[in-house]
């Protein structure tokens, strides 16, 4: 047989001869070098061929299955100014006691529920270094009371004295001026000697000349008491009233209540030392019930005292009025009062709770679309639309009006029908279209 023949085999010929087979391309032969560079080559023209795409189409497109998002359809409707309210019954009016110098309670008179009178008893403290201050001032003002006291006796009799000595001048005058008429008499009859004459002269004369003096001194002091005495009086009077002051801080350790009520709050034990200023209880008097509740800050700038709010009490519609608005905001809210038009309820429980709407304006024809947390990240300036087919939504500029709890008030951008993706928006900033998947 032919080795030749292309039907033999080699191993029939039983030559040395052996089929070679063709080598097959393998890229893990290729040295590790080049196999890095083919790669990161690889990659730069996978990242530059996106790019163009992105470029050519300037839309950035996010797939995204419908069941996930949620949607409402923009109306011609009634827009309703309301937000909802979760209100608290609180009293109208509370009163609350203080230890104005602390002390150690030795008594309780009253627990929490019991009514009580104005005035009544309530918490019996003692203080030892209070009674020490007390009577060391109570001292210190009594000095001051006789020392003012003494000052004004003192000039009282200045001023009995200024006259007495007035008076005695004058009756000095009175006396030597008779009797200068009687020896001038005398003398010319030759029965007395000019020098007894002329002494009675002489001493008329020096009285007339203190008599001015005297009345000038007189009136002096007089200006001085006039000047001095309101003012002492005045002293006088601030002192008496620091005194009795003095003497109602050992009476103060007898806490009462200030108006007639019922104890609220009241936590006290025999033998505890609440300090100054400390909280001893509450009372509440029979003023009625009134409603504070907390909003959202974002509506501080709309609340107005006067607005009315509508809740449910006792299975029933209650209308109240906004009565005052804090300004103080504290976790993104601020607390309003509400108070009823007239007698409220009977039967209302401090700490009760209360669902209602506030009512922040007229309900007025609108574009209305409900509300939902696309809020939170948009603003109410964009907003997903759902195109007719349902297919794909496009992100679309919006301007938003009024808002509330359940709606939004459409000014431009969307027209009634139309179909809003109203579900959050987390992740989607910075996408322009979805495509909606089911």
């Amino acid at each position: 047989m032919d080795a030749s023949d292309p039907d033999v085999l080699p191993s029939e010929t039983g030559g040395m001869d052996r089929q070679l087979e063709p080598k097959r391309w393998s890229f893990a032969r290729w040295p590790l070098a080049a196999r890095i560079g083919l790669a990161a080559t690889a990659a730069v023209l996978v990242v530059l061929i996106a790019l163009r795409l992105i470029a050519g189409s300037g839309t950035r497109t996010l797939r995204v299955p419908i069941e996930q998002l949620t949607v409402a359809r923009v109306e011609q409707g009634v827009f309703h100014d309301l937000t909802p309210l979760r209100a608290n019954v609180v009293p109208r009016e509370t009163v609350y006691i203080d230890a104005s110098d602390g002390g150690r309670v030795e008594r309780v008179l009253v627990q929490a529920g019991d009514v009580v009178q104005e005035s009544q008893p309530l918490v019996e403290l003692s203080n030892t270094n209070l009674a020490l201050q007390v009577i060391q001032q109570e001292s210190q003002l009594n000095q001051a009371i006789s020392q003012l006291q003494q000052n004004e006796i003192a000039l009282e009799q200045d001023r009995l004295s200024n006259d007495r000595a007035l008076a005695d001048i004058d009756f000095h005058l009175v006396r030597l001026g008779r009797s200068t008429k009687r020896r001038e008499t005398l003398v010319a009859q030759g029965a007395e000697a000019l020098e007894q004459r002329d002494v009675v002269k002489d001493e008329f004369a020096y009285y007339a000349r203190l008599r001015p003096i005297q009345a000038e001194s007189g009136q002096r002091q007089s200006d001085l008491r006039d000047r001095l005495l309101p003012d002492i009086h005045r002293q006088l009077k601030i002192l008496r009233g620091n005194l009795v002051v003095v003497h109602d801080k050992l009476d103060s350790l007898v806490i009462r209540a200030p108006v007639a009520g019922k104890v609220t709050s009241i936590d006290l034990k025999v033998g505890e030392n609440p300090s100054p200023g400390q909280r001893l209880a509450e009372v509440t008097p029979d003023a009625g019930m009134k409603l504070t509740a907390d909003v959202d800050e974002f509506y501080l700038s709309r609340v107005r005292i006067g607005q009315t709010a509508t809740v449910d009490l006792n299975d029933a519609p209650i209308t109240l009025a906004v009565q005052r608005v804090s300004p103080q905001v504290h976790n993104g809210h601020f607390t309003i009062e509400l108070g009823f038009a007239g007698a409220g309820p009977a039967n209302l429980v401090a700490g009760a709770t209360a669902q209602g709407r506030l009512q922040l304006g007229d309900d007025r024809p609108a574009r209305v679309l409900p509300a939902g947390a696309f809020l939170e990240r948009t603003g109410g300036e964009w907003a997903f639309v759902v195109d007719p087919d349902g297919r794909t939504a496009e992100r679309r500029q919006i301007k938003v009006g009024r808002r509330s709890s359940e709606q939004l008030e459409i000014l431009s951008g969307l027209r009634a029908g139309e179909t809003v993706i109203t579900s959050d928006y987390s992740g989607l900033d910075r996408v322009d279209r979805l495509v909606l998947t089911h």
